[in-house]
């Protein structure tokens, strides 16, 4: 059986709830012939990255995928590609805030996911979700935590595959945040669901233009 690790983070920046983790809790133990494994990563530089690295020793996942909040942003995105700079516009969980400073100095200027990514927005958009790739997956601690998967990924072989994906805010966090976008919890579970399907009938990904311009 396929084993997939997915995780999401915990609240931060003022927010009381944090809806990847939230919609990972609501993920079934097995999706077609996939184990889900789930962990709770902390906001938190450094440590998010020892608490992932911890959890692929004990469960050895054929996948990764971590996942975070990106308010804001109206559709689910599974994102490509994460860059070799942790630049925060505000603190972690623990008050860092490293400005321009590189996740790792050995690590090459960028990583991109090796995750069948076009094939899981496909499957999310199928689900009547909507989804897109994103290029860019910021410079906090979501970034950091990609990065940091790749880098492990890339330089010992941690795991097979990673990469992230952002989801939106969910309405409860939007009622004093005008005009801003949010999608129901039940649906972000959904279409992790779904990306979470697609990487066990994906090995290699699909062609199509999924891109956003922003």
């Amino acid at each position: 059986m396929v084993k997939v690790l997915i995780t999401g983070f915990d609240p931060f920046g003022g927010e009381q709830i944090n809806p990847a983790w939230e919609a990972i809790k609501l993920l079934p133990d097995n999706i077609e012939s996939i184990e889900v494994i789930k962990l709770e990563i902390p906001t938190v530089f450094n440590k998010s990255i020892n608490v992932l690295l911890a959890g692929i020793e004990e469960h050895k996942p054929d996948a990764v995928i971590c996942v975070g909040q990106a308010g804001g942003r109206y559709d689910i995105t599974t994102e490509r590609v994460a860059i070799n700079l942790d630049d925060a516009r505000i603190t972690d969980n623990e008050g860092n805030q490293p400005i321009d400073e590189k996740v790792y100095s050995d690590g090459d200027s960028a990583y991109f996911s090796n995750l069948p990514i076009k094939a899981m927005t496909d499957a999310i958009k199928s689900s009547g979700i909507p989804a897109s790739v994103s290029n860019t997956a910021g410079t906090f601690v979501c970034n950091h935590i990609m990065y940091g998967l790749l880098y492990h990924i890339n330089k010992s072989g941690v795991t097979k595959k990673g990469g992230f994906i952002h989801v939106p805010y969910i309405p409860e966090q939007v009622i004093n945040k005008p005009n801003l976008p949010s999608m129901g919890l039940d649906i972000i579970s959904k279409g992790l669901k779904a990306a979470i399907s697609a990487i066990g009938k994906n090995e290699k990904d699909i062609k199509i233009s999924s891109g956003r311009e922003f």
